[in-house]
């Protein structure tokens, strides 16, 4: 059984009135997934920076 079929047996089975809290803990879930995501796109863009300002990097890309 995969993880996702798991998640859907145990919600089943959750007492409404936790629904609304199991929603709320899988929107921060993913909120913050997103957020990692950001951040570590944004770190790699000022580290890789250095070298897309080269002049052997345009030159490498001069073609495409």
């Amino acid at each position: 059984m995969s993880t996702k079929d798991l998640l859907l047996t145990e919600i089943e089975q959750v007492p409404e009135f936790l629904l609304a809290e199991l929603l709320d803990f899988l929107q921060f879930l993913k909120a913050k997934h997103l957020k990692e995501k950001i951040e570590i796109s944004i770190l790699s863009e000022s580290s890789l920076a250095k070298d897309w300002l080269k002049p052997e990097e345009a030159e490498a890309w001069q073609d495409l």
